[in-house]
């Protein structure tokens, strides 16, 4: 992939005529007078131009030859620059979009963009199912695709024409593909859950029972600070600095009931920006646990603290993510699993924690009704609740039977 552009082509004077000029792309403009306000807001208007079409001239002969690897690395700079949380690390749909275009450039990188069209989308996406993708990440790559070409329109890097065609490569449709499918998320059984509680770090512990109580995401409950809990009144609210839907305009406010209320209460900080859910104090539980529990004295044997590695691969933070929080309940079903297999019991089924909030979504739906259940989980139709909620099968079957 080309090289990246990281700063603007120089304001330049030609001695020879006494013109400011600016070479973008290979071709050299000039400007007006050097160093008149002139010059300067021409310079300001085509190099701001430049960078928006990141870094290639829009209309230009060159860019009728550009490959699919220029364009790429065009798209690459404004998707660093544009998917990024408010903290400016990159937000997942950079890390999909960098994932997509490291597979797209090995097939059609030195491809001329203008000579891209459905066949080649069709066969590209006939790659990404014999890859053992499911069918709805293989259209959502594919759709990445089409904008990435439609970001090029917008910047006058390739004809519409291109994207026109593109558009008319239809999904791939459920039954009608050798892609598999992937089963929809359910609720996991409460049992299931109340198994696993013991066999993780407290921190943990809270955040499983704080989810499966509020329905809140796994990103949310990750994020709890003072800060954001708002504790007045008989219920209290979480207001998520960030959140799934921000980009859309949405707000998201999370209720915390007695429950909840209960649950949070041996968290609760004097330090307002600090994370009540911390990885590295559950482990420094977890190695005082392991203090507590050792049989070799004192006397003998490594000391606390003297058998540290010099350089340590990774160290626990301050707040968990989706990432630590899945690996720590993941590690804490294998732990209870072990247990398990001592007492000759059948194992627990993985599962994972946003299966929880399809928990909460099914419980709300059932005791309070679906316009509810959408305010509770922060949805902004019910139809997404709909999807979370699972049908009452067995109010249904109650029915039927009454009825005959």
């Amino acid at each position: 992939m080309p090289k990246l552009l990281h700063q603007l082509p120089a304001y330049r004077r030609h001695n020879a005529s006494g013109q400011a000029r600016v070479t973008l792309s290979g071709r050299t403009f000039y400007l007006g007078p050097w160093n008149s306000a002139a010059s300067k807001r021409e310079y300001n208007r085509l190099t701001s131009q430049w960078a928006a079409a990141g870094g290639t001239l829009p209309g230009s002969d060159k860019a009728d030859e550009l490959t699919i690897n220029e364009l790429l690395a065009a798209f690459w700079r404004h998707a660093k620059g544009y998917y990024v949380t408010p903290e400016g690390k990159p937000a997942t749909e950079q890390l999909n979009f960098r994932t997509l275009i490291k597979r797209f450039r090995e097939f059609y990188g030195d491809t001329l963009a203008r000579d891209f069209g459905p066949l080649k989308l069709k066969a590209f996406r006939q790659v990404l199912v014999e890859m053992g993708l499911a069918r709805g990440n293989v259209n959502h790559h594919i759709n990445r695709i089409r904008h990435i070409w439609k970001w090029e329109v917008e910047n006058e890097l390739i004809a519409a024409t291109v994207v026109d065609a593109l558009r008319c490569v239809a999904g791939l449709r459920y039954g009608k593909t050798t892609a598999k499918e992937t089963e929809p998320v359910r609720p996991v059984p409460d049992a299931f859950v109340d198994a696993v509680l013991p066999h993780v770090a407290p921190q943990v512990k809270a955040m499983l029972e704080l989810q499966r109580v509020t329905g809140m995401r796994s990103g949310e409950v990750c994020q709890l600070r003072m800060a954001d809990i708002t504790t007045s009144g008989t219920v209290w609210t979480f207001t998520p600095a960030r959140h799934k839907t921000m980009y859309r305009g949405h707000s998201r406010v999370v209720y915390l009931g007695p429950q909840a209320q209960e649950i949070l209460r041996p968290w609760l900080r004097t330090d307002l920006a600090a994370y009540l859910f911390s990885p590295a104090e559950a482990e420094a539980h977890r190695r005082h646990q392991q203090h507590l529990a050792r049989k070799t004295p004192l006397s003998c044997g490594n000391r606390p603290g003297t058998n540290k590695k010099s350089k340590v691969r990774k160290t626990a933070g301050d707040a968990y993510t989706t990432s630590s929080y899945l690996h720590a309940v993941k590690y804490g079903i294998k732990r209870c699993n072990q247990e398990r297999a001592k007492q000759e019991l059948s194992e627990i089924p993985s599962w994972h924690p946003h299966q929880l909030r399809h928990n909460a979504a099914t419980y709300f739906r059932k005791q309070h009704g679906l316009k509810i259940a959408r305010v509770l989980l922060g949805h902004k139709h019910a139809t997404m609740t709909e999807l979370y909620a699972e049908a009452d099968t067995a109010r249904a079957m109650e029915v039927v039977g009454k009825i005959g």
